[in-house]
């Protein structure tokens, strides 16, 4: 670890607040952008985003919202989500963002868990549908409505700002770093979601140490389109963006991601691995259709861009004869092929929480887009562990950030300690749980393996690891990487768990493989036929013989079966970050389960 760094980044971040890096920017940078929506007509501007935030936050201290209360909002991203969650910071309150994809019993959990005293909805309807939840709370939340009772409580506190602004600067002035900024609850991919309490000092130097570690310019562009329920948007999209002063674009539906990042251009961009795959598979979809020419160029561009990407991910120099080729063939070749998705600009490409297959990557860096693995958690407040543009090695999730340590305990579980820990875990009293032991380490669940430049790879979560009927530990994760980087398959889970041997279950891509298979003359390309087509399934079994050539006996896949149903966080099969509920994919197809060991251990059925 670079103590020196740590030291730098730590008297950077001490004291600092967002309500005090909110007021910095709306005064000294009052005049530049500061959020806009993909194809909106209005953006604002520092300054008038904190008239906004002061606004509302004063209607909403009248309203009866106190420090330290609990905030919920649930809307998709628009300016009013921005608005109304740091209006609610500045009072010292927590506000907290709820995936819209829970079920009703989950959003139940939420409410009463975290005592929420304000509830912030985008409409009417999903008002109507929170009625029954709320009516089972013993005390509900009060609902603010976007357009209608959220309107008013602004307008409201407009009156009360204009007539004394030093109401609102003295309630912002009282919050403290070390208070808490956000409350996210984690996916639940096994058990109950936990909710996890950030500090405006977590979030602050998790945005000094990126500005650090990754090189981008004074007031970025950047563009939103997670769920704010995610940390890396949290991250990327409110905090980080405040800190550097810089211009969010709101991109509202994930449909929309590709024009976005056309239409905004920018130089940093944080992809889960899905979206990653879904943009390797469309390139190979319209080089496959192209020119033999064209297919040849690429090709050639390609080979060298890989060439100096693994110069310098070894450290070593580039020749000026392969660095003069490789601009050329940039130029000429890759960045328009970049351009089309909008990455041209690209300064730093990142991708985390879940593994990304390793030929993704490699694939990308032949674009010449080099995608670098990320490592976190919401407990560490995103990333804990980072590759760099200038320090990188494919297939690690990097070293850790300046000021955090990682130790391995006996059994390959990952320790983590520093000051992007969270402050703990939301009790239902209101408390605050601490999440790490006397010494400070959070168990990350996470088992891993450092090399001997302090590299970070991740091999499997603790919990999820496969122990067959013959006493062999597996990793379920190295298995599904493998099955993932084929295109047609968006989702695999290996199974085997007191098992005598690995089986698979497998989900077509949705977009893909009906191009894939209309481009070999099938007629019927829906994916609930495709799942049962010789041609598809011969394909498939390929893939899983590939996937079976880098694996030792034991892991495996023997058996195989195609579902004819996508998975969907709204299905239940998947978490709203796209992370698979083992346990639900495995009591939901269970007599699946149990027919593939029921017939003999090769091949599909």
């Amino acid at each position: 670890m670079d103590h020196t760094l740590a030291q730098q980044c730590a008297e950077k971040a001490g004291g600092l607040t967002i309500p005090a890096l909110l007021h910095r920017n709306a005064t000294e940078f009052a005049g530049l952008p500061a959020l806009s929506m993909l194809g909106g007509s209005r953006t604002y501007t520092w300054g008038e985003l904190g008239d906004e935030v002061a606004a509302l936050a004063r209607g909403l201290s009248e309203a009866g919202l106190r420090a330290g209360d609990r905030m919920l909002i649930m809307m998709p991203g628009r300016p009013e989500h921005w608005i109304a969650d740091l209006a609610a910071a500045h009072l010292g309150a927590v506000p907290s963002t709820v995936y819209a994809t829970l079920s009703p019993d989950q959003l139940h959990y939420l409410a009463e868990h975290s005592g929420a005293t304000f509830l912030v909805l985008e409409s009417a309807e999903m008002a109507a549908r929170w009625k029954p939840i709320l009516d089972a709370l013993p005390t509900p939340p009060r609902v603010l409505v976007v357009g209608e009772s959220l309107q008013d409580v602004a307008s409201r506190g407009a009156e009360l700002h204009r007539a004394d602004p030093s109401v609102f600067a003295e309630a912002w002035r009282r919050v403290r770093a070390d208070q808490p900024v956000t409350l996210l609850y984690t996916s639940g991919t096994t058990g109950d979601p936990k909710g996890v309490v950030l500090t405006h000092q977590n979030v602050i130097y998790q945005s000094v140490v990126l500005e650090a570690t990754v090189s981008t310019p004074d007031h970025p562009e950047s563009l939103a389109y997670l769920p704010l329920a995610h940390i890396a948007e949290r991250m990327l999209g409110i905090y980080n963006p405040i800190y550097r002063a810089g211009h969010v674009t709101i991109c509202p539906d994930p449909a929309q991601l590709l024009t976005g990042l056309v239409t905004v251009r920018p130089v940093s961009f944080f992809g889960v691995p899905r979206i990653w795959e879904k943009m390797v598979a469309g390139l190979q979809g319209q080089l496959a259709a192209a020119d033999p020419p064209v297919q040849a160029a690429v090709a050639a561009a390609s080979a060298v861009a890989s060439q100096v990407h693994e110069l310098r991910e070894a450290s070593l120099p580039i020749p000026p004869d392969l660095s003069a080729r490789f601009d050329a063939l940039d130029a000429q070749v890759l960045r328009p092929l970049r351009a089309r998705l909008g990455l041209d600009k690209m300064m730093w490409a990142g991708s985390g929480a879940a593994p990304i297959p390793v030929e993704v990557l490699r694939y990308l860096a032949g674009i010449g887009l080099d995608v670098l693995e990320v490592w976190g958690m919401t407990e560490t407040t995103g990333t804990a562990t980072i590759n760099t543009p200038d320090h990188f090695r494919t297939g690690t999730v990097g070293r850790p950030n300046p000021g955090m340590e990682i130790r391995l305990v006996e059994d390959g579980e990952i320790f983590v300690r520093g000051p992007l820990v969270c402050a703990g875990y939301l009790q239902p009293g209101g408390g605050v749980a601490p999440v790490v032991d006397a010494d400070g380490w959070l168990a990350t669940g996470d088992v891993g393996v450092l090399d001997a430049d302090g590299y970070l790879t991740i091999t499997d979560r603790k919990k999820e690891l496969i122990i067959t009927s013959a006493g062999k530990n597996i990793s379920p994760a190295q298995i599904e990487n493998l099955l993932r980087a084929h295109p047609l398959i968006a989702q695999a889970v290996a199974i085997g768990d007191r098992r005598p041997y690995v089986t698979a279950l497998i989900v077509l891509d949705e977009e893909t493989a009906p191009l894939w298979a209309r481009a070999r003359g099938i007629s019927d390309i829906s994916v609930n036929s495709l799942a049962s087509s010789p041609v598809v399934l011969e394909e498939i079994g390929a893939a899983v013989a590939s996937a079976n050539d880098h694996l030792a006996r034991p892991e495996q896949v023997k058996s195989f079966r195609v579902l004819p149903t996508a998975w969907t966080p709204v299905t239940g099969e998947l978490t709203p970050t796209l992370k698979l509920r083992r346990r639900v994919v495995q009591e939901r197809y269970a007599d699946v389960i149990d027919e593939l060991y029921s017939g003999p251990a090769a091949g599909d059925s």
